[in-house]
């Protein structure tokens, strides 16, 4: 006899991709309620009157946090939460399921971002510019020297050290050299809920694995043998496995304070499959150095909290980066693709959904260009920098690279004029063939930015608050706008 899962298999998916991401609200609510009691005094009480939800405190913090942007962080998550649910439950031909859950889940939501409004209104990070200068503490680009300061000089040092010289706790290798041969099984080997550093090295290969690195999995440092060597792939797709998109990733990452280097996720289902995730993160604070993501429409699923890239390639055709995290893309390379015949490219679909949410996409330094079989027939393909995916859509690329394989516009809209009063994009200095701002869209939404003020509130400092991330190290870095 066939069970629901059975008979219903993209109705049981999204109802599994809720509950996973109702755990996720409760947790980041409970955080909420400590960051509140930490702030007694200062007007935030209001805050646990809004979100309670019958749940203890929280021990689990790093030592040196800014609460106020916590509150901030993990609200604008909590808020995501919901609509990730009811996008996957939209998706079914079971519309009564969808309204049975619409309604607790708009309420909730609602009070979720009546809560956030009120720690918005002490945002400090907001108002105050950074404490080295006008320009959030400008110095000259090195190799890992420009991490923001919340990653630990312990950390920086995992971020560059050679393998024979890191403290590794277990070893993946297919060839059976190492502790074990499938990363899934290092992973669950790692400590649960705990506060130090538990570092996985993953040898060169081929790994055709679906990995999950739950909430419990905390601080887990992968090193790969390099981004070409160590590769993680899978083909699932939403049109093919009857899925959602949040389960389609081939490689997913939940546990806060997660460190990757040196390795490549992909996900081949191809241009045919729809949406077909390589590499998922709702993790907080968590860091990719050196890494590939590579698929094609949906491939890096930024979804929420605050994530770091630097020095990575990432690559696709339709809304191939997209989320409503607060992510910062420093010193990467961003490569269209070929997509299918009449398709448009767009690089980004970030999906803010509120004004007072604290999200957004930062491209900094970055390079904007094509794969060679893109190249080779250019004028097949209309290529933007994105589209607004949620109503306050918010994206920036400044000082960077940009090929002629952008269109003049730019931007493209989502439909009709949907979002572009509310949506909040923006160049500056940007250079190359493609930057120039002649003939880009006229949304009220879109901004051409000549000044340095407005464009700090996309750096690391501002827009992930990495300057309240991690004590001070003395080690050079890079909060600010770079030269």
């Amino acid at each position: 006899m066939l069970n629901v899962s059975d008979r219903y298999p993209r109705l049981a998916n999204a109802i599994e991709t809720c509950m996973e991401l109702m755990e996720l609200t409760a947790e980041e609510l409970r955080w909420t309620q400590y960051a509140t009691s930490q702030l007694n005094g200062i007007g935030l009480t209001d805050i646990s009157a809004n979100v309670s939800v019958g749940i203890n405190g929280d021990d689990d913090f790093h030592p040196h946090v800014d609460h106020v942007g916590n509150l901030n962080a993990w609200l604008s998550a909590a808020s995501t939460n919901q609509d990730t649910c009811l996008e996957g439950l939209e998706g079914t031909q079971f519309r009564w399921v969808y309204n049975a859950f619409e309604h607790g889940m708009r309420r909730l939501t609602e009070s979720i971002l009546h809560a956030l409004s009120i720690a918005r209104q002490f945002d400090i990070m907001s108002v105050v510019p950074p404490s080295n200068g006008g320009d959030g503490g400008r110095k000259l680009l090195g190799d890992y020297n420009d991490f923001p300061r919340w990653i630990q000089v312990s950390d920086r040092r995992l971020l560059d050290l050679p393998v024979s010289q890191m403290p590794v706790n277990v070893t993946v290798a297919l060839d059976g050299t190492g502790n074990f041969t499938k990363l899934t099984d290092a992973i669950a080997s790692a400590p649960s809920d705990s506060h130090r550093r538990y570092v996985i090295y993953v040898k060169a290969g081929v790994y055709q694995e679906y990995v999950r690195i739950k909430k419990h999995k905390r601080y887990l440092v992968l090193v790969g043998d390099g981004a070409d060597r160590t590769i993680i792939t899978g083909n699932l797709s939403v049109r093919r496995n009857k899925i959602t998109t949040y389960l389609t990733t081939t490689f997913g990452v939940t546990g806060r304070g997660i460190i990757i280097r040196d390795m490549t996720f992909k996900n081949t289902a191809g241009p045919k499959m729809s949406q077909a995730v390589a590499f998922r993160s709702n993790s907080d604070l968590s860091v990719y150095y050196r890494c590939g993501f590579h698929g094609y429409q949906d491939t890096l699923y930024a979804h929420s909290l605050r994530q770091f890239y630097r020095n990575c390639t990432i690559s696709g055709t339709v809304d191939f980066i997209f989320g409503n995290s607060a992510a910062v893309f420093q010193n990467c390379k961003i490569l269209l693709r070929k997509p299918l015949p009449g398709q448009k490219n767009t690089i980004t679909a970030h999906g803010r959904l509120s004004a007072s949410q604290t999200t957004g996409f930062s491209f900094q330094k970055c390079i904007i260009a094509g794969e060679p079989q893109l190249l080779a027939d250019m004028k097949s393909t209309k290529s933007f920098l994105g589209r607004p995916w949620r109503p306050y859509s918010t994206t920036v690329f400044m000082q960077s690279y940009i090929s002629d394989l952008i269109h003049p516009r730019g931007w493209v809209e989502w439909s009709g004029d949907y979002a572009l009063k509310t949506l909040y994009y923006a160049e500056y200095k940007n250079y190359g063939p493609g930057a120039r701002l002649v003939g880009r869209v006229n949304w009220i939404g879109f901004h051409s930015i000549n000044t340095t003020s407005e464009m700090l509130n996309f750096t690391v400092d501002r827009l992930l608050h990495g300057s309240s991330w991690l004590p001070f190290t003395g080690v050079t870095y890079s909060l600010g706008l770079q030269t």
